[in-house]
């Protein structure tokens, strides 16, 4: 073990350390880990699910951006010969250093769940599933189905990219310190295979980003102030048998890309100034 006593929790960078035991093995159970798979784990925290990993995958790459975190773990090497301990910013590691087919099981600090979610899935073809601990209201919106209040942008976005299970919850009373939310871990498989080029996935997120910017509005409405054209998002959607008054919120993920696909046919684009889109 450690000579060094664990600093405290660094409040700055949301850390909330997991430590029950049974909540670990789930998680490892859950990713299916086989004796030669390579792992990313982001943010090992105090080492409780890293240790876990080192038995049952082949290597383990944790990514800490706490160097006394990091400093602390680095004493234990001896103790996981296939560990490789990274003192990174996970949003700045250059993932293609990964091997195709490395799995992903992370406890997400919450602060930067969305943007390192995303950066994850954006290389589908270098992760085929990744086990995450989310705060709970994420993890809804992950899930979420048409119609929903926790249907967004989000939803829409990752089940576009992963087919995705909310496997369990986990009580606050996992963590210390105790957050103040609940958690839950997801599965995701990413899809190899998309429906869209990456050019047109590019005008997809911001199609589907212009359609949720105005939630109480209609989509037509959302999208023309957002800089598209109204008459032809009305043609548009009237040739796929959806009302013209139809909001963001009902539309499933395939609706959203028949209706990008038809956008991007005509040639339209968001034609507002980048500094008066809403963010």
């Amino acid at each position: 073990m450690s000579s060094l006593a664990f600093p405290p929790a660094n409040k700055r960078l949301g850390q909330n350390f997991l430590i029950d035991p049974n909540i670990v093995r789930k998680i490892v159970a859950l990713a299916e880990l086989k004796p030669k798979d390579c792992v990313l784990e982001i943010g090992p925290g105090r080492g409780i699910l890293t240790e876990a990993l080192s038995r049952s995958a082949g290597k383990v790459v944790a990514v800490e951006i706490d160097p006394v975190l990091h400093r602390v773990l680095h004493e234990r090497q001896g103790e996981w010969p296939n560990v490789e301990l990274i003192c990174e910013d996970a949003l700045r590691y250059p993932l293609e250093r990964l091997p195709p087919g490395t799995i992903v099981v992370a406890n997400l600090p919450y602060y930067i769940s969305t943007p390192l979610l995303f950066r994850l899935l954006d290389h589908h073809d270098r992760f085929p599933r990744l086990v995450l601990m989310l705060q709970e209201e994420v993890a809804d919106r992950l899930v979420a189905k048409p119609g929903g209040s926790d249907y967004g942008v989000l939803s829409v976005m990752a089940q576009y990219m992963a087919d995705i299970t909310k496997s369990f919850k986990v009580s606050a009373n996992c963590f210390r310190p105790r957050p103040d939310v609940g958690s839950a871990v997801v599965l995701l498989r990413t899809r190899q295979q998309r429906e869209l080029s990456r050019e047109e996935e590019l005008q997809f997120a911001a199609l589907v980003k212009a359609a949720f910017a105005h939630r109480r509005k209609t989509l037509v409405n959302s999208l023309k102030d957002e800089g598209y054209d109204s008459v032809q998002s009305t043609a548009i959607l009237e040739a796929l048998g959806l009302s013209p008054t139809v909001r963001a919120e009902e539309l499933s993920v395939a609706q959203f890309i028949e209706v990008a696909v038809r956008v991007q046919a005509t040639g339209q684009t968001n034609t507002l100034p980048e500094g008066n889109r809403t963010r």
